[in-house]
């Protein structure tokens, strides 16, 4: 009996601690790192206006908050606040002036492997190398920020909005991140969703490296010199994203093996829609892919691949393929909708009856020998192309999509973005 009360009283004490009680905190010289000191677990700080100095380090659970307008201010040096403690929470500040060391990760928020459970929301971290640093901590929240990172660095010298290494359970979602190098870079980073972020202003908006069971949907890439980038990765379901205006790539796809891509859309993009190197296995269906240099870049042996119910439109190149070996883009009597294809539909199934084939010997030698671009006009070469249209066996492999569709939206093409 008297076990079971000491085991009792216990519990009350740590639900009182952990309710905590709210302090304020005047923005006067050393109040927050003194107030961050004399904290207990559970305490909420709450930041008056005005400027408050940092580097702040929050080694115990905690939340820090503000009044409507404090700004928590580096000195140029290091990391701005650095979080150790578990169950700490970080929401409403103005975040400022990390130092700019990329060998020591300076950042406006790092939150270390010990950090469990940390939710970063509502912030603005602006001038920082690294906006938020997510280090091996684990279930960790970062929603709703904004991230303005350096334009007074050259691109390889600037830092991520957000950098993940090592950080599962990671939710990322509704961060408006621009400027700086890439909106998000995972590297060895599984079992994570980033769902509704708008980047743009950026190198890369969004980029994975060796990171396996992500969410990546609904995010907005605009004007960004790539789209979204996956390397190295395994098992993605990427749905419901768009590419605005990225001037590489809108999705990249390098050893990204067992992927789904559905409903995602590039628009007026530049050099690539879609670029897919060495990655098997993946399925992509009910995309869209408008206004690029070449629709599609398929190479380096990507194989077992599905693609159907996409829609190529308007590229000047809808695919280059570089293969010797025959592969079928269509899937149980679905094909992709390609706007250059002339086709009849005879039976008004809504697929054409003769089969799309973008890609003939001459391109292959002009995209291994562009100087032969010289010849284009000459009789020779325009026979041979003539004569592969009409004997489609003297073709040295390459894509086939047997059941083209004569328009977009078709087999669930509308459910994707607008």
């Amino acid at each position: 009996m008297r076990l079971r009360l000491a085991w009792t009283g216990c519990l009350i004490l740590a639900a009182s601690a952990a309710a905590g009680e709210d302090i304020r905190v005047p923005a006067t010289a050393g109040a927050l790192t003194q107030a961050v000191a004399r904290a207990r677990p559970g305490d909420v700080l709450i930041l008056a206006d005005g400027l408050h100095a940092g580097p702040v380090l929050i080694d115990r659970p905690m939340t820090l908050t503000d009044t409507g307008d404090a700004h928590v201010v580096g000195p140029g040096e290091g990391t701005v606040i650095r979080v150790t403690a578990p169950g700490v929470t970080i929401r409403g500040l103005d975040i400022e002036n990390s130092g700019i060391r990329l060998d020591r990760l300076d950042s406006g928020i790092a939150l270390d492997k010990t950090a469990r459970g940390a939710v970063i929301e509502d912030n603005r971290l602006t001038g920082n190398l690294i906006g938020i640093d997510v280090q091996g901590a684990h279930d960790v929240v970062v929603r709703g920020n904004t991230i303005r990172g350096r334009d007074d660095l050259r691109v390889p010298e600037r830092g991520p909005g957000i950098y993940v290494w090592n950080a599962p359970g990671l939710l990322v979602e509704d961060n408006d991140i621009s400027l700086g190098r890439d909106g998000v870079f995972v590297t060895t980073s599984n079992k994570a969703v980033y769902r509704n972020n708008r980047f743009s202003d950026l190198r890369y908006a969004f980029h994975s490296m060796y990171s396996n069971e992500l969410e990546v949907t609904g995010n907005v890439s605009t004007g960004n010199g790539m789209g979204y980038a996956f390397m190295y990765s395994t098992r993605l379901i990427v749905t419901g994203n768009l590419s605005q205006g990225d001037r590489s790539h809108g999705f990249f796809m390098n050893f990204a093996n067992k992927a789904v891509l559905e409903h995602n859309e590039v628009r007026d993009g530049g050099e690539k829609c879609l670029f897919v190197y060495n990655s098997n296995r993946d399925i992509f269906r009910f995309n869209r892919f408008q206004g690029c240099g070449i629709g599609i870049h398929f190479t380096a042996g990507s194989q077992d691949d599905v693609l159907t119910g996409n829609a190529f439109e308007g590229n000047r190149t809808q695919v280059k393929y570089v293969g010797s070996r025959w592969l079928e883009w269509s899937e149980e009597g679905t094909g992709n909708y390609w706007s250059d294809h002339v086709g009849f539909d005879i039976d008004g199934d809504g697929r054409a009856d003769s089969p799309y084939r973008p890609n003939d010997a001459v391109d292959q030698l002009l995209w291994t020998q562009p100087m032969a671009k010289l010849l284009l006009g000459a009789p020779a070469m325009q026979l041979v192309s003539w004569s592969q249209s009409r004997f489609p066996g003297l073709l040295p492999g390459g894509i086939v999509d047997s059941a083209p569709l004569l328009a977009p939206g078709v087999a669930g093409l509308e459910g994707g973005r607008g």
